[in-house]
């Protein structure tokens, strides 16, 4: 049955060849046979800016993906808050069309609002206080106007900051919040929503001004695989990928 695939948060990076092997195999086995390949972010563990693109590990990255477009899969790409500056380089080296978040689309006939998901962790202000930041034209082009090297480092340093603050912050304020998601789905005629971010994969049902939304949070790929299946009849789950 004609259908389409939405990962996120596979984090890739050298220091974790299992999951590249993994996402390499999903690639080979599982995505030829989608017509759509929606990725939510978070597919590297962070993009310091498309200047990098000849890393080799970047490099066997981008010609998997090319080469699943190629076969005549359809490959979409979101910003995560990980590889926020992926940009037209990047997606055109994967044969990908880089997305807005959020992203409206139609699957089968059923709205399908996708994003990565952080911008709905609104409890955590002090994050949002920095996504805001970060994502502003401003920012960004200051940002990758210094050397590649300098720009690394300083990533590395948000994230050694961040890995620290973690251990302090509480699972309710790094979670989506209901208003958030609420407001969301009230603004864009109650679809189905689809996201990742918070490593908390689950189906979540909601009811809402007399109708029913499905929330779909997606799984990181730190264990196993994890995709979510999409065609004319619903959505299913596929682990360990």
């Amino acid at each position: 049955m004609t259908h389409t695939l939405l990962i996120s948060d596979l984090h890739l990076c050298r220091s974790q060849p299992q999951i590249t092997a993994a996402f390499e195999r999903f690639l080979i086995e599982f995505a030829p046979h989608a017509e759509a390949l929606y990725i939510l972010g978070d597919l590297f563990e962070y993009w310091a800016g498309d200047d990098d693109l000849d890393d080799p590990f970047h490099q066997q990255i981008t010609r998997g993906l090319h080469a699943l477009s190629a076969r005549g899969t359809s490959i979409n790409l979101l910003h995560g808050n990980r590889d926020l500056l992926m940009g037209q380089a990047l997606a055109s080296a994967c044969g990908a069309t880089l997305l807005s978040d959020p992203v409206l689309v139609d699957l089968y006939g059923k709205p399908t609002l996708l994003s990565h998901g952080d911008a709905l962790c609104t409890d955590d202000t002090e994050y949002q206080q920095f996504r805001k930041l970060v994502h502003s034209a401003a920012w960004q082009q200051q940002f990758l106007a210094q050397p590649l090297a300098e720009r690394k480092a300083y990533i590395e340093q948000l994230r050694a900051r961040s890995r620290s603050e973690k251990q302090t912050k509480s699972l309710a304020i790094m979670d989506v919040n209901v208003d958030a998601v609420t407001a969301l789905l009230r603004a864009n005629a109650y679809p189905r929503l689809i996201h990742g971010h918070t490593h908390r994969p689950y189906r979540h049902v909601l009811h809402l001004d007399d109708h029913t939304c499905e929330r779909w949070v997606l799984g990181d790929w730190d264990e196993h695989g994890y995709a979510l299946r999409c065609d004319a009849s619903g959505c299913v789950v596929l682990r360990g990928i």
